[in-house]
């Protein structure tokens, strides 16, 4: 059976951590909004066959017009976004492709997501079930009790910082969503981790940032300078 991958894009936040009265993914980065950059990096990977945008019902026809007037005619599908993350993803997943194998859940947010990073991990996928984008931890963590004492000190060595794409198996993450333990969690890797599978990290080539408050877009457009585009 022939591989079928299909993009499942997040970007239904509020952005209230932005201080801003329109969806992050409507904010320009050196001239281009954040989502345009985002879909343009799965429109452009070779691996992906189709995309699916969950997103706030006000938010819809922009993105629309955005996918239309670029040309991404892999966008197939458009979900509504859910009260939590987790909802979100569960309304991209009901809106794939009956043809998908596998899905590549990625947050809107990342626009600086390259190529490259997004075909390594898909091809991680397909080997192992599940795979997730990621980067070294540089900096030394502690670990603290409630207020705030440090109780313990892991090694570095063994963390990575999980990021996305995070790319799953059909059956698997199927299966996650019916018998997983979603309470609490903050991935789509906690999710399958809670059934029993073994999630892959691919070590991140390039800065993937999150944008998260005004900062963040200081920093990604210095990025994007850096590339030339």
């Amino acid at each position: 059976m022939s591989s079928f991958v299909t993009a499942i894009i997040v970007a239904a936040g509020s952005s209230t951590r932005m201080g801003l009265d329109i969806s992050k993914q409507f904010i320009e980065l050196c001239g281009e909004t954040v989502i345009r950059r985002t879909l343009r990096a799965f429109q452009n990977a070779d691996i992906i066959d189709s995309v699916v945008v969950v997103c706030r019902e006000q938010d819809e026809n922009e993105m629309r017009k955005i996918a239309d007037s670029c040309g991404f005619d892999k966008v197939r599908a458009f979900a509504r976004g859910g009260s939590t993350r987790d909802e979100s993803v569960r309304n991209g997943i009901y809106a794939c492709d009956e043809r998908t194998t596998h899905f590549a859940i990625h947050d809107g947010a990342r626009p600086l997501i390259e190529r490259e990073d997004i075909e390594n991990v898909v091809k991680a996928a397909f080997d192992c079930g599940a795979a997730a984008l990621g980067t070294l931890v540089t900096d030394t963590i502690k670990v603290v009790d409630n207020d705030n004492i440090i109780l313990s000190t892991p090694d570095r060595a063994a963390l990575r910082a999980v990021q996305t794409p995070q790319v799953f198996e059909k059956s698997i993450y199927l299966r996650a969503l019916s018998e997983g333990d979603s309470d609490g969690i903050t991935d789509d890797c906690q999710l399958v981790e809670s059934i029993g599978e073994r999630v892959k990290i691919i070590i991140s080539r390039g800065q993937n940032i999150k944008l998260t408050t005004r900062n963040d877009i200081k920093t990604a457009e210095m990025i994007i300078t850096e590339r030339g585009f």
